[in-house]
Protein backbone atom coordinates (compact mmCIF):
# COMPACT_ATOMS: atom_id res chain seq x y z
CA UNK A 1 0.00 0.00 0.00
CA UNK A 2 1.16 3.41 -0.36
CA UNK A 3 0.94 6.46 2.47
CA UNK A 4 -2.27 7.41 0.93
CA UNK A 5 -4.22 4.04 1.22
CA UNK A 6 -2.96 3.03 4.30
CA UNK A 7 -3.91 6.66 5.78
CA UNK A 8 -7.61 5.83 4.52
CA UNK A 9 -7.63 2.58 5.19
CA UNK A 10 -6.46 3.59 9.01
CA UNK A 11 -9.62 5.99 8.82
CA UNK A 12 -12.06 3.29 7.92
CA UNK A 13 -10.77 1.27 10.36
CA UNK A 14 -11.23 3.52 13.50
CA UNK A 15 -7.81 2.85 14.63
CA UNK A 16 -6.28 4.92 17.53
CA UNK A 17 -3.11 3.71 18.01
CA UNK A 18 -0.28 1.94 15.59
CA UNK A 19 2.27 -0.65 17.17
CA UNK A 20 5.81 -0.48 15.38
CA UNK A 21 6.91 -4.14 16.03
CA UNK A 22 10.57 -6.07 15.49
CA UNK A 23 12.05 -8.48 17.36
CA UNK A 24 15.32 -9.19 19.05
CA UNK A 25 17.65 -11.94 18.17
CA UNK A 26 15.49 -14.67 19.96
CA UNK A 27 12.29 -13.66 18.59
CA UNK A 28 10.33 -12.14 20.95
CA UNK A 29 8.36 -9.23 19.56
CA UNK A 30 9.03 -5.69 20.98
CA UNK A 31 6.70 -2.70 19.82
CA UNK A 32 7.03 1.15 19.72
CA UNK A 33 3.39 2.49 19.96
CA UNK A 34 1.82 5.58 19.00
CA UNK A 35 -1.26 6.96 18.20
CA UNK A 36 -2.62 7.14 15.13
CA UNK A 37 -2.06 11.32 14.14
CA UNK A 38 1.73 10.46 14.33
CA UNK A 39 1.25 7.21 11.44
CA UNK A 40 1.34 9.78 8.53
CA UNK A 41 4.73 11.39 9.88
CA UNK A 42 6.34 7.66 10.27
CA UNK A 43 5.51 6.62 7.13
CA UNK A 44 7.32 9.82 5.46
CA UNK A 45 10.57 9.87 8.52
CA UNK A 46 10.25 6.51 10.15
CA UNK A 47 10.36 6.42 13.81
CA UNK A 48 13.56 6.95 16.38
CA UNK A 49 13.63 4.66 19.13
CA UNK A 50 16.87 3.48 21.77
CA UNK A 51 17.70 0.00 20.62
CA UNK A 52 20.70 -0.45 24.05
CA UNK A 53 17.98 -2.39 26.19
CA UNK A 54 17.18 -4.70 23.58
CA UNK A 55 19.00 -8.14 22.84
CA UNK A 56 21.13 -7.84 20.41
CA UNK A 57 21.01 -4.27 19.49
CA UNK A 58 23.09 -1.17 19.74
CA UNK A 59 25.69 -0.96 22.89
CA UNK A 60 24.54 2.39 24.77
CA UNK A 61 27.00 4.63 22.95
CA UNK A 62 25.63 4.17 19.70
CA UNK A 63 21.77 3.26 20.64
CA UNK A 64 20.04 5.63 18.40
CA UNK A 65 17.91 3.45 15.80
CA UNK A 66 15.65 3.58 12.86
CA UNK A 67 12.54 2.28 11.99
CA UNK A 68 10.84 1.65 8.80
CA UNK A 69 7.46 1.06 8.08
CA UNK A 70 6.70 -2.50 5.68
CA UNK A 71 3.12 -0.77 5.05
CA UNK A 72 2.02 -4.04 3.42
CA UNK A 73 2.04 -5.48 6.74
CA UNK A 74 -0.66 -3.43 8.11
CA UNK A 75 -3.39 -5.32 10.26
CA UNK A 76 -5.94 -4.30 13.18
CA UNK A 77 -5.43 -6.13 16.17
CA UNK A 78 -8.90 -8.00 16.38
CA UNK A 79 -8.28 -8.14 20.20
CA UNK A 80 -8.25 -4.37 21.02
CA UNK A 81 -11.20 -2.76 22.33
CA UNK A 82 -13.34 -0.53 20.29
CA UNK A 83 -12.68 2.78 22.02
CA UNK A 84 -8.74 2.19 21.59
CA UNK A 85 -8.80 0.03 18.70
CA UNK A 86 -4.91 -0.60 17.74
CA UNK A 87 -3.30 -2.04 14.18
CA UNK A 88 0.56 -3.29 13.73
CA UNK A 89 3.07 -2.30 11.13
CA UNK A 90 5.92 -4.55 10.84
CA UNK A 91 9.49 -2.75 10.47
CA UNK A 92 12.70 -2.64 9.30
CA UNK A 93 15.85 -0.96 11.71
CA UNK A 94 18.08 1.31 10.09
CA UNK A 95 21.26 2.50 11.54
CA UNK A 96 21.00 6.70 11.69
CA UNK A 97 23.10 6.92 8.82
CA UNK A 98 20.65 4.95 6.69
CA UNK A 99 22.71 1.72 6.66
CA UNK A 100 20.21 -1.25 7.47
CA UNK A 101 21.24 -2.53 10.61
CA UNK A 102 22.94 -5.47 10.90
CA UNK A 103 21.39 -6.95 13.83
CA UNK A 104 17.99 -6.52 12.90
CA UNK A 105 16.57 -10.39 12.20
CA UNK A 106 13.81 -9.52 9.77
CA UNK A 107 16.80 -7.99 8.07
CA UNK A 108 19.01 -11.33 8.42
CA UNK A 109 15.96 -12.84 6.07
CA UNK A 110 15.58 -9.98 4.04
CA UNK A 111 19.15 -10.08 2.86
CA UNK A 112 19.39 -13.88 2.27
CA UNK A 113 16.14 -13.81 0.26
CA UNK A 114 17.58 -11.25 -1.93
CA UNK A 115 20.52 -13.86 -2.78
CA UNK A 116 17.71 -15.93 -4.08
CA UNK A 117 16.28 -13.80 -5.67
CA UNK A 118 19.01 -12.62 -7.53
CA UNK A 119 19.45 -15.83 -8.89
CA UNK A 120 15.66 -15.63 -10.31
CA UNK A 121 14.46 -17.14 -7.39
CA UNK A 122 11.10 -17.27 -4.86
CA UNK A 123 11.94 -19.01 -1.52
CA UNK A 124 8.50 -20.18 -0.20
CA UNK A 125 7.85 -21.50 3.10
CA UNK A 126 4.59 -23.42 4.72
CA UNK A 127 4.73 -23.76 8.47
CA UNK A 128 3.01 -25.81 10.29
CA UNK A 129 3.08 -24.31 14.30
CA UNK A 130 1.58 -26.12 17.18
CA UNK A 131 0.53 -25.19 20.36
CA UNK A 132 -0.91 -26.08 23.55
CA UNK A 133 -3.87 -24.63 25.27
CA UNK A 134 -3.98 -24.60 29.30
CA UNK A 135 -6.36 -23.61 31.78
CA UNK A 136 -5.07 -21.20 34.15
CA UNK A 137 -5.10 -24.25 37.26
CA UNK A 138 -5.69 -21.28 39.87
CA UNK A 139 -3.66 -19.03 38.50
CA UNK A 140 -0.52 -21.16 37.77
CA UNK A 141 1.31 -22.30 35.05
CA UNK A 142 3.44 -24.76 36.55
CA UNK A 143 2.04 -27.17 36.15
CA UNK A 144 -0.30 -26.47 33.45
CA UNK A 145 -3.70 -28.73 32.85
CA UNK A 146 -4.86 -29.49 29.34
CA UNK A 147 -7.53 -27.51 28.01
CA UNK A 148 -9.83 -30.65 26.79
CA UNK A 149 -9.44 -34.45 26.10
CA UNK A 150 -9.41 -34.80 22.62
CA UNK A 151 -6.72 -36.43 20.19
CA UNK A 152 -5.79 -36.21 16.68
CA UNK A 153 -8.61 -34.60 14.83
CA UNK A 154 -11.02 -34.86 16.80
CA UNK A 155 -14.28 -33.47 17.27
CA UNK A 156 -17.75 -32.69 19.28
CA UNK A 157 -20.03 -30.34 18.35
CA UNK A 158 -19.85 -29.41 21.90
CA UNK A 159 -16.48 -29.23 22.04
CA UNK A 160 -15.21 -26.11 24.59
CA UNK A 161 -11.81 -26.39 22.21
CA UNK A 162 -13.87 -26.58 18.51
CA UNK A 163 -14.76 -23.07 19.72
CA UNK A 164 -11.81 -21.18 20.74
CA UNK A 165 -9.79 -22.70 17.96
CA UNK A 166 -12.88 -21.38 15.83
CA UNK A 167 -12.14 -18.31 17.35
CA UNK A 168 -8.68 -18.17 16.52
CA UNK A 169 -8.93 -19.01 13.08
CA UNK A 170 -11.07 -16.11 12.29
CA UNK A 171 -8.76 -13.48 14.42
CA UNK A 172 -5.97 -15.10 11.98
CA UNK A 173 -8.23 -14.19 8.93
CA UNK A 174 -9.17 -10.70 9.85
CA UNK A 175 -5.49 -9.82 9.86
CA UNK A 176 -4.79 -11.32 6.52
CA UNK A 177 -3.40 -15.01 7.15
CA UNK A 178 -4.86 -17.25 4.39
CA UNK A 179 -5.61 -20.32 6.92
CA UNK A 180 -5.99 -23.32 5.53
CA UNK A 181 -6.95 -25.66 8.42
CA UNK A 182 -6.86 -25.78 12.26
CA UNK A 183 -7.32 -29.27 13.98
CA UNK A 184 -6.85 -31.34 16.94
CA UNK A 185 -3.06 -32.43 17.75
CA UNK A 186 -2.37 -36.03 19.12
CA UNK A 187 -1.82 -34.40 22.90
CA UNK A 188 -4.39 -33.62 24.88
CA UNK A 189 -5.17 -29.66 24.77
CA UNK A 190 -2.97 -29.35 21.92
CA UNK A 191 -3.39 -27.68 18.45
CA UNK A 192 -2.61 -26.95 14.80
CA UNK A 193 -3.61 -23.70 12.68
CA UNK A 194 -1.95 -23.75 9.15
CA UNK A 195 -2.06 -21.21 6.75
CA UNK A 196 -1.02 -21.69 2.85
CA UNK A 197 2.42 -21.28 2.14
CA UNK A 198 4.07 -17.53 0.67
CA UNK A 199 7.65 -16.10 0.58
CA UNK A 200 9.79 -16.45 3.20
CA UNK A 201 9.16 -12.61 4.64
CA UNK A 202 5.74 -12.36 4.57
CA UNK A 203 5.82 -16.15 6.21
CA UNK A 204 7.99 -15.21 8.60
CA UNK A 205 5.58 -12.23 9.87
CA UNK A 206 2.82 -14.46 9.58
CA UNK A 207 4.39 -16.50 12.13
CA UNK A 208 5.14 -13.67 14.89
CA UNK A 209 1.45 -12.88 14.19
CA UNK A 210 0.10 -16.15 14.54
CA UNK A 211 1.92 -16.75 18.13
CA UNK A 212 0.48 -13.29 19.71
CA UNK A 213 -2.48 -13.34 18.32
CA UNK A 214 -3.14 -16.85 19.45
CA UNK A 215 -1.63 -16.10 23.00
CA UNK A 216 -4.31 -12.74 22.84
CA UNK A 217 -7.17 -14.40 22.14
CA UNK A 218 -6.84 -17.30 24.42
CA UNK A 219 -6.17 -15.08 27.02
CA UNK A 220 -9.68 -13.79 26.59
CA UNK A 221 -10.85 -17.18 27.26
CA UNK A 222 -9.03 -17.18 30.25
CA UNK A 223 -6.35 -19.89 28.87
CA UNK A 224 -2.76 -19.87 28.34
CA UNK A 225 -1.50 -20.47 24.75
CA UNK A 226 2.32 -21.74 25.30
CA UNK A 227 4.15 -22.71 22.30
CA UNK A 228 6.85 -24.30 23.95
CA UNK A 229 8.39 -27.23 22.79
CA UNK A 230 7.45 -29.36 25.19
CA UNK A 231 5.45 -28.60 27.90
CA UNK A 232 4.59 -31.91 29.40
CA UNK A 233 6.38 -34.70 30.24
CA UNK A 234 5.40 -37.71 28.62
CA UNK A 235 3.35 -36.92 25.66
CA UNK A 236 4.15 -35.35 22.21
CA UNK A 237 5.71 -31.87 21.85
CA UNK A 238 4.96 -29.09 19.88
CA UNK A 239 6.79 -28.74 16.18
CA UNK A 240 6.94 -26.30 13.48
CA UNK A 241 7.37 -28.65 10.42
CA UNK A 242 8.63 -26.25 7.30
CA UNK A 243 7.04 -27.03 3.62
CA UNK A 244 9.85 -25.33 1.66
CA UNK A 245 10.24 -25.06 -2.28
CA UNK A 246 11.76 -22.53 -4.93
CA UNK A 247 9.32 -21.04 -7.09
CA UNK A 248 10.97 -19.19 -10.88
CA UNK A 249 10.11 -15.43 -9.99
CA UNK A 250 9.32 -14.98 -13.98
CA UNK A 251 7.29 -17.95 -14.82
CA UNK A 252 5.87 -19.19 -11.22
CA UNK A 253 7.28 -22.63 -11.87
CA UNK A 254 8.14 -24.85 -9.46
CA UNK A 255 11.51 -25.54 -10.14
CA UNK A 256 11.10 -28.58 -7.59
CA UNK A 257 8.81 -30.53 -9.77
CA UNK A 258 10.26 -33.09 -11.90
CA UNK A 259 7.33 -35.27 -13.49
CA UNK A 260 9.45 -37.87 -14.82
CA UNK A 261 11.54 -38.23 -11.67
CA UNK A 262 10.84 -41.38 -8.97
CA UNK A 263 9.94 -38.37 -5.99
CA UNK A 264 8.31 -36.27 -8.67
CA UNK A 265 12.12 -33.77 -7.87
CA UNK A 266 14.25 -31.91 -9.77
CA UNK A 267 18.15 -32.12 -9.29
CA UNK A 268 17.57 -28.31 -7.81
CA UNK A 269 15.19 -29.89 -5.01
CA UNK A 270 17.68 -32.89 -4.49
CA UNK A 271 20.72 -30.65 -3.79
CA UNK A 272 18.55 -28.57 -2.04
CA UNK A 273 17.83 -31.50 0.42
CA UNK A 274 21.57 -32.41 0.36
CA UNK A 275 22.14 -29.17 1.92
CA UNK A 276 19.75 -29.32 4.94
CA UNK A 277 21.21 -32.84 5.46
CA UNK A 278 24.64 -31.50 5.34
CA UNK A 279 23.93 -28.51 7.46
CA UNK A 280 21.33 -30.33 9.79
CA UNK A 281 23.59 -30.42 13.12
CA UNK A 282 24.47 -26.88 12.28
CA UNK A 283 20.93 -25.13 12.08
CA UNK A 284 19.92 -27.27 14.75
CA UNK A 285 20.44 -24.83 17.51
CA UNK A 286 18.85 -21.73 15.49
CA UNK A 287 15.24 -23.78 14.55
CA UNK A 288 15.01 -25.28 17.76
CA UNK A 289 16.88 -22.76 20.17
CA UNK A 290 15.54 -23.21 23.26
CA UNK A 291 17.04 -25.72 26.27
CA UNK A 292 13.05 -27.21 25.97
CA UNK A 293 13.46 -27.62 22.44
CA UNK A 294 15.97 -30.75 23.06
CA UNK A 295 12.98 -32.30 25.06
CA UNK A 296 10.90 -32.80 22.45
CA UNK A 297 13.91 -33.96 20.05
CA UNK A 298 13.99 -37.74 21.37
CA UNK A 299 13.08 -40.86 19.94
CA UNK A 300 9.08 -42.00 20.23
CA UNK A 301 7.08 -38.98 20.15
CA UNK A 302 7.13 -38.43 16.02
CA UNK A 303 9.95 -35.45 16.44
CA UNK A 304 12.44 -36.14 14.03
CA UNK A 305 16.34 -36.70 15.76
CA UNK A 306 18.08 -39.05 12.30
CA UNK A 307 19.54 -37.17 9.71
CA UNK A 308 18.06 -38.25 6.59
CA UNK A 309 14.70 -38.22 4.14
CA UNK A 310 12.42 -40.55 2.80
CA UNK A 311 8.94 -39.65 1.21
CA UNK A 312 6.48 -41.58 3.64
CA UNK A 313 8.73 -42.29 6.45
CA UNK A 314 7.52 -39.62 9.20
CA UNK A 315 10.82 -40.59 11.54
CA UNK A 316 12.99 -38.95 8.37
CA UNK A 317 14.08 -35.46 9.11
CA UNK A 318 13.12 -34.62 5.62
CA UNK A 319 10.23 -35.79 4.48
CA UNK A 320 8.87 -35.50 0.68
CA UNK A 321 4.66 -35.25 0.38
CA UNK A 322 3.55 -38.08 -2.20
CA UNK A 323 2.68 -35.76 -5.40
CA UNK A 324 -0.96 -35.26 -6.58
CA UNK A 325 -1.47 -35.25 -10.31
CA UNK A 326 -1.95 -31.53 -11.56
CA UNK A 327 -0.99 -30.26 -8.37
CA UNK A 328 2.43 -29.38 -9.39
CA UNK A 329 2.80 -26.11 -7.67
CA UNK A 330 2.45 -27.98 -4.64
CA UNK A 331 5.73 -30.18 -4.83
CA UNK A 332 7.67 -29.62 -1.71
CA UNK A 333 10.28 -30.84 0.75
CA UNK A 334 9.03 -30.85 4.90
CA UNK A 335 11.86 -30.51 7.70
CA UNK A 336 10.46 -31.69 10.74
CA UNK A 337 12.56 -30.37 13.19
CA UNK A 338 12.15 -26.68 13.68
CA UNK A 339 9.64 -25.63 16.66
CA UNK A 340 7.76 -22.95 17.33
CA UNK A 341 10.12 -21.12 20.05
CA UNK A 342 12.58 -20.01 17.19
CA UNK A 343 13.10 -16.64 15.71
CA UNK A 344 11.46 -17.76 12.46
CA UNK A 345 13.57 -14.66 10.66
CA UNK A 346 16.83 -16.79 11.62
CA UNK A 347 15.70 -20.16 11.03
CA UNK A 348 14.21 -19.81 7.54
CA UNK A 349 17.44 -17.46 6.76
CA UNK A 350 19.52 -20.70 7.99
CA UNK A 351 17.76 -23.41 6.17
CA UNK A 352 17.61 -21.28 2.96
CA UNK A 353 21.47 -20.76 3.02
CA UNK A 354 21.58 -24.46 4.00
CA UNK A 355 19.47 -25.36 1.10
CA UNK A 356 21.11 -23.04 -1.51
CA UNK A 357 24.64 -24.29 -0.16
CA UNK A 358 23.62 -28.03 -1.09
CA UNK A 359 22.76 -26.44 -4.54
CA UNK A 360 25.84 -24.61 -5.12
CA UNK A 361 28.64 -27.36 -4.19
CA UNK A 362 26.35 -30.01 -6.22
CA UNK A 363 25.66 -32.27 -3.04
CA UNK A 364 24.29 -35.26 -3.83
CA UNK A 365 21.69 -36.66 -0.98
CA UNK A 366 22.21 -40.12 0.27
CA UNK A 367 19.84 -42.68 0.08
CA UNK A 368 16.16 -42.26 0.98
CA UNK A 369 15.53 -44.08 3.99
CA UNK A 370 12.43 -45.71 2.60
CA UNK A 371 10.61 -48.96 4.73
CA UNK A 372 13.12 -48.22 7.35
CA UNK A 373 11.69 -47.17 11.03
CA UNK A 374 15.23 -45.61 12.27
CA UNK A 375 13.66 -45.55 15.94
CA UNK A 376 13.68 -49.52 15.61
CA UNK A 377 17.70 -49.51 14.99
CA UNK A 378 19.98 -50.07 17.13
CA UNK A 379 23.09 -47.64 17.12
CA UNK A 380 25.54 -49.94 15.03
CA UNK A 381 22.68 -50.32 12.73
CA UNK A 382 22.20 -46.50 12.41
CA UNK A 383 26.41 -46.23 12.21
CA UNK A 384 26.34 -48.86 9.39
CA UNK A 385 23.54 -47.11 7.60
CA UNK A 386 25.85 -43.81 8.06
CA UNK A 387 22.28 -42.05 10.05
CA UNK A 388 23.51 -39.69 11.77
CA UNK A 389 21.43 -37.31 14.48
CA UNK A 390 20.56 -34.16 15.98
CA UNK A 391 22.61 -32.44 19.13
CA UNK A 392 20.83 -33.99 22.14
CA UNK A 393 20.96 -30.72 24.29
CA UNK A 394 21.16 -26.79 23.52
CA UNK A 395 24.26 -26.43 24.19
CA UNK A 396 25.68 -28.96 21.59
CA UNK A 397 23.41 -27.06 19.02
CA UNK A 398 25.46 -24.03 19.97
CA UNK A 399 28.82 -25.68 19.86
CA UNK A 400 27.25 -27.63 16.45
CA UNK A 401 26.31 -24.05 14.97
CA UNK A 402 29.89 -22.75 15.60
CA UNK A 403 31.58 -24.73 13.59
CA UNK A 404 29.02 -24.48 10.80
CA UNK A 405 30.71 -21.13 8.70
CA UNK A 406 27.63 -21.04 6.21
CA UNK A 407 25.02 -21.05 9.17
CA UNK A 408 27.00 -18.11 10.82
CA UNK A 409 27.35 -16.62 7.62
CA UNK A 410 24.03 -16.54 7.05
CA UNK A 411 23.08 -14.46 10.06
CA UNK A 412 25.98 -12.23 10.08
CA UNK A 413 28.47 -11.79 13.25
CA UNK A 414 26.35 -9.15 14.53
CA UNK A 415 23.70 -11.60 15.18
CA UNK A 416 25.08 -14.16 15.28
CA UNK A 417 27.18 -13.15 17.89
CA UNK A 418 24.14 -11.70 20.05
CA UNK A 419 22.59 -15.08 19.57
CA UNK A 420 25.20 -16.99 20.90
CA UNK A 421 25.66 -14.82 23.54
CA UNK A 422 21.68 -15.04 24.52
CA UNK A 423 21.27 -18.73 24.56
CA UNK A 424 24.64 -18.91 26.60
CA UNK A 425 23.09 -17.48 28.81
CA UNK A 426 19.83 -19.68 28.80
CA UNK A 427 21.88 -22.75 29.38
CA UNK A 428 23.75 -21.55 32.17
CA UNK A 429 20.78 -20.33 33.84
CA UNK A 430 19.49 -24.08 33.20
CA UNK A 431 22.63 -25.70 34.01
CA UNK A 432 22.75 -24.11 37.60
CA UNK A 433 19.29 -24.71 38.37
CA UNK A 434 17.91 -27.04 40.77
CA UNK A 435 14.50 -29.11 39.00
CA UNK A 436 11.79 -30.89 40.97
CA UNK A 437 12.81 -33.78 39.14
CA UNK A 438 16.14 -33.47 41.27
CA UNK A 439 14.74 -32.53 44.44
CA UNK A 440 12.70 -35.33 43.84
CA UNK A 441 14.89 -38.18 43.19
CA UNK A 442 17.63 -37.36 45.30
CA UNK A 443 16.98 -35.20 48.48
CA UNK A 444 16.15 -38.18 50.76
CA UNK A 445 18.46 -41.17 48.60
CA UNK A 446 21.74 -40.02 48.69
Amino acid sequence: MDKKEILERVKADGIKFVSYQFTDVTGTVKSVDAPVSRLEGALNDGVWFDGSSVEGFARIQESDMHLRLDADTYAVLPWSPAENKRARIFCDIYHPDGRPFEGDPRGVLRRMVEKATARGWVFNVGPEPEFFLFRRNGGSSIHPVPHDVGGYFDFSAQDEAVRVRTELMSALISMGLDVEVGHHEVALGQHEIDFRFADALRTADNVLTLKYTVKAIAAQNDLIASFMPKPVFGINGSGMHCHQSLFDIKTGKNLFFDAHDEFNLTQLAYGYIAGQLAHARGFTGIIAPSVNSYKRLVPGYEAPVYIGWAQVNRSALIRIPRHNPGMDKATRIELRCPDPSCNPYLAFAAILAAGMDGIDRGLEVPKPLTNVNVYDLDEADRRRLKIKSLPGSLLEALEEVDKDAVIKGALGEVVYSAFHRAKMEEWEAYRTNVSDWEVERYLETV
